[in-house]
């Protein structure tokens, strides 16, 4: 089953994944793979940040988000482009003898003796499309800020230095049997010895192989030709690279690694992504006026335990989620489930968007009708904290007297891709998809194509 919507697009392009000769950390010259890699940028707090620095001197965090001093010459990306030469100079980093693509495993520890979760992919060097192209389809909005930053750091360090999460449907046939991507990366995974491994303090293993032998090369860039991909993660990055492919081009130096990204490639029908929610935190909404308003629109109930006993109650607000909009309100000790949103009010509220899949978002749900129309409150970055963890989110509302932790049912893959399709995005952070590539396992020079 084709699951993510076909998109028109001119019949010469299609998706590309190229080769590269991938930079990586030498496992002889660092304390260990585990210990100089890092999460997204992104998602790194102050906190990590620092325990990622004591790990090892050489951690990959220290370049992709430098700390430059206040009132000292240079800047942060100089800062970073000076750490990676003297890396590479003192062969902390080494570049591959000859280009490869990458397969890329994540296995994370399984709760209760239940298997744990396998995501398979394959990083490499994206051919960059516009968004009209409908190639590579972006489902969030970006921000100025965060794109200037990757920019610059981009431009600083002429590298890309982490990937991109894309996901397609592999599927071949009418029979949905994998194409010969996943058919490649799979038989790499199961019968070669990867070169590189580990496990980090999040309890996911890590394990990369590469592909360099030609014939498997042209099978998988066969295999991609015809395909359309979807930004899982990375709408910042995507958009950097983009500008920096424009401002090459417009200096008049054609074409060249600019006009690739470094990206993790995933089939989404042989390894589907574990997609999370993000929850808000909302100050001066005080739980009591939260909850009295919302129940013009929806269905509460009190959940025993309060805040407490929250923890044994997001299962159950995911399972909610899979068969509607579902929320939970959070605040002075207390939970109230919001469940059944009022048919009318959500279609009032949604306005021109089509019914499907816009009437059971729970994240359209809760900017549009919660938010913005019974709370009257902007769902914005000045105004309200997007937080992943619903602990985190439940902490932060009780440090904030007066203020109210609201966590959301997680959106479906096939929605995303439905409104990926539409053209339109989904409101700003609905979704999380994991698990995350782990950054700098492989990183991307410009210099090495």
């Amino acid at each position: 089953m084709q699951i993510l919507p076909s998109v028109p697009r001119p019949p010469s392009s299609g998706l590309v994944l190229a080769p590269f000769r991938g930079v990586r950390y030498d496992p002889e010259r660092v304390s260990g793979l585990a210990e100089v890699t890092s999460p997204p940028y992104d998602v790194i707090g102050s906190e990590n940040e620092d325990q990622l620095l004591a790990a090892d001197p050489h951690n990959v965090v220290r370049i992709i988000r430098p700390r430059h001093q206040p009132g000292q010459s240079g800047s942060a990306g100089a800062d970073a482009a000076a750490d990676l030469v003297t890396w590479l100079a003192e062969a902390i980093l080494v570049t591959d003898d000859r280009p490869a693509l990458y397969v890329y495993e994540q296995l994370t520890g399984g709760a209760a003796g239940k298997p744990g979760h396998l995501q398979r992919g394959l990083i490499g060097a994206v051919g960059l499309s516009p968004r009209e192209a409908g190639i590579i389809l972006p489902h969030e909005a970006v921000a100025p800020g965060p794109v200037a930053g990757r920019l610059a750091l981009m431009r600083a360090t002429q590298a890309n230095l982490e990937p991109i999460f894309l996901l397609y449907d592999g599927a071949a046939g009418p029979a949905g049997a994998p194409g010969a991507a996943t058919t490649i990366l799979a038989d790499v995974a199961q019968r070669r010895p990867a070169m590189a491994e580990a496990v980090t303090a999040d309890g996911i293993r890590h394990r990369l192989w590469a592909v360099t032998d030609q014939a498997e090369l042209d099978a998988i860039a066969a295999d991609l030709r015809d395909r359309t991909a979807l930004i899982a993660d990375g709408h910042h990055r995507y958009a950097a690279y983009l500008e920096m492919q424009a401002l090459r081009h417009a200096a008049g130096d054609g074409a060249g690694p600019w006009d690739f990204g470094l990206a993790l490639l995933v089939d989404s029908a042989a390894y589907p992504p574990a997609v999370g929610a993000i929850h808000r935190v909302i100050p001066g909404l005080s739980l009591d006026q939260a909850a009295r308003l919302a129940s013009s629109a929806f269905t509460q109930r009190e959940l025993p335990g309060g805040t407490a006993g929250l923890s044994a109650e997001l299962a159950g607000l995911a399972a909610a989620g899979r068969q509607g909009v579902a929320f939970v309100l959070a605040g002075d000790g207390r939970a109230v489930l919001l469940t059944e949103p009022d048919p009318g009010l959500v279609a009032a509220a949604m306005g021109d968007r089509p019914a499907q899949p816009w009437r059971h978002l729970p994240a359209a749900v809760l900017q549009e009708l919660l938010m913005r129309r019974i709370w009257q409150v902007s769902d914005d970055e000045a105004t309200v904290r997007a937080i992943h963890d619903p602990g985190l989110a439940v902490q932060a509302a009780a440090a904030e007297p007066g203020a109210v932790a609201v966590l959301c049912s997680p959106m479906s893959a096939a929605d995303v891709y439905e409104v990926a399709a539409q053209g339109a995005i989904v409101p700003r952070k609905s979704t999380s998809f994991g698990p995350k590539p782990r950054t700098g396992l492989v990183l991307r020079l410009f210099a090495e194509g």
